[in-house]
């Protein structure tokens, strides 16, 4: 990587590629990816991990005991576990989503990916996961598409698709929203 210009910037990105480098050279990027997206889902589920991961009210050690407590029971282990406490004991824990969406690029990249965020009112099942899959990497001239899923009942319905620098919204809410003000100008 040295030379190269980095897709990742700041202190979250140099965390990101430190993690990256390290699983590369232990040949276990697809591993640690896993326990990273683990890490990564039970922080969007749980409410308490979140407050313990971005209050400064927490002091080090406190955010270690209980890191530790939480990583031994995703059975989060070896270098990933490592990497999170060492983040934790340099009081960086608070930058840990920047650190994932580093690691998940820089992973793309390295597999030739594409990444697109997904933007859904609801849960999507495996066949409409699979389905959308497909449809973007005919867009993306065959790439294989990794999702990065997110939920949010505001867009009511339908979908918001990220893919690079180009963004497709074909949610309810858009749709509305430019009804509204379709009707504002008609009047």
């Amino acid at each position: 990587m040295a030379g190269e210009v980095s897709i990742v910037s700041g202190m979250a990105g140099r965390y990101a590629t430190a993690l990256f480098e390290l699983a590369r050279d232990d040949k276990s990027v697809d591993a640690i990816k896993t326990d990273i997206d683990r890490f990564a889902a039970m922080l969007s589920e749980s409410e308490d991990l979140r407050r313990l991961v971005r209050s400064p009210v927490f002091g080090a050690e406190e955010q270690l005991k209980a890191l530790t407590a939480v990583l031994e029971k995703a059975g989060i282990t070896g270098l990933t576990a490592n990497f999170l406490k060492l983040v934790t004991a340099n009081r960086r824990l608070f930058a840990v989503d920047g650190m994932i969406r580093g690691f998940r690029t820089l992973v793309a990249k390295h597999k030739g990916e594409v990444t697109a965020e997904v933007t859904v009112a609801e849960t999507l099942s495996g066949a409409h996961l699979d389905a959308l899959k497909t449809a973007l990497k005919a867009v993306t001239g065959g790439k294989a598409v990794d999702l990065n899923v997110k939920i949010d009942p505001a867009i009511i319905g339908g979908l918001a698709v990220k893919l690079g620098s180009r963004m497709v919204d074909s949610s309810l809410r858009t749709k509305l929203n430019s009804i509204k003000l379709a009707m504002k100008e008609a009047r």
